[in-house]
């Protein structure tokens, strides 16, 4: 069996027209199949529409959680309750083209434990996005050792293996893309263009994705640690010399030193610095101090078809 799961978030405008082309796709392969929604909070009709969708066809499936936790919580939600031999992560927007599911599927008989697709574009996306995307791709993996292929996507394919493996990672600030990178097994890749979304807006916002970048270099990466430890090295060196030169002509020499400029911009540049440093510093305690309360990551309001009975879930 094929589990397909999509965290939708406002959607109700895709909704059915997804369904639908998830099931002309998937009907005519020799595979039997669930689709689970993952509701991330939504405020308009989407839970409504994927019980009525739940309703029509028993092979759909819907987790509500309790609140907005964000798509890659909402991505692994749905992952601890796929039952399929292989799982496929896709977003509801038809951006991540149905047509290409049976040759994620043909990829994994071919022996391939981890199916990822590789964005090539995105048609009408604007120029500035398009860079700042391509920006993160090189910054990360020029601080991190995980490499995360530019135009990477949470369209794959996992087989039920790396699944299992992937339930064990526990951490809250989830960068799934490089999650992916470091489990290993046997991966590949395949290229598409994403078409327009079908309808409505898209819900990733640029605070939404400033946030998920920080998520991701801070959890690969020490180096914005160790840059903030070494220009601290270095202003420090400067400080000292700068000292010496003070104490040079004060007592050494008679000349006046009104110097008040240079004192206020070394005084302004060390404490950009250090304040540069402390908001490095506050960016990974702050995530130990998430990790550390080991709340749950998730929990669910209701659960929908397959004799969900509505009560609140934990994981």
């Amino acid at each position: 069996m094929i589990s397909i799961v999509v965290p939708v978030f406002n959607e109700e405008e895709n909704m059915e027209a997804f369904y639908q082309a998830i099931c002309s796709v998937m009907e005519k392969l020799p595979h039997s199949f669930e689709l689970i929604f993952v509701d991330d909070g939504s405020k308009d009709a989407t839970p409504m529409v994927i019980d009525r969708l739940s309703q029509k066809d028993s092979r759909v499936r819907g987790l509500i959680l309790a609140r907005n936790f964000g798509h890659q919580i909402a991505l692994s939600c749905g992952l601890d309750h796929a039952k399929g031999d292989a799982v496929i992560t896709m977003d509801g927007d038809l951006q991540h083209p149905p047509e290409l599911l049976p040759q994620l599927i043909e990829q994994w008989q071919n022996g391939y434990e981890v199916v990822q697709t590789i964005r090539l574009t995105t048609e009408g996306v604007s120029w500035v996005k398009k860079l700042t995307s391509s920006c993160f791709y090189r910054l990360m993996n020029a601080v991190s050792k995980v490499r995360v292929r530019e135009g990477g996507s949470d369209f794959r394919l996992l087989d039920r293996k790396v699944v299992q493996t992937f339930r064990r990672f526990p951490e809250r600030a989830r960068f799934i893309r490089g999650m992916m990178g470091a489990i290993g097994y046997r991966q590949t890749t395949l290229d598409f263009v994403a078409p327009p979304r079908y309808a409505g807006v898209s819900k990733f916002s640029p605070t939404k994705m400033l946030h998920f970048a920080l998520d991701g270099i801070t959890a690969y990466s020490k180096l914005p640690l160790r840059i903030a430890f070494y220009a601290g090295l270095v202003f420090g060196v400067v400080s000292f010399a700068l000292a010496l030169h003070v104490v040079y002509i004060k007592f050494l020499t008679d000349e006046a030193v009104p110097g008040w400029a240079t004192i206020a911009a070394s005084i302004s540049l060390l404490s950009g610095v250090q304040l540069m440093g402390l908001g490095i510093i506050g960016e990974y305690v702050g995530r130990i101090f998430e990790e550390v309360k080991q709340r749950p990551l998730y929990w669910l309001r209701q659960e929908i078809g397959l004799g969900g009975k509505g009560d609140s879930k934990e994981s």
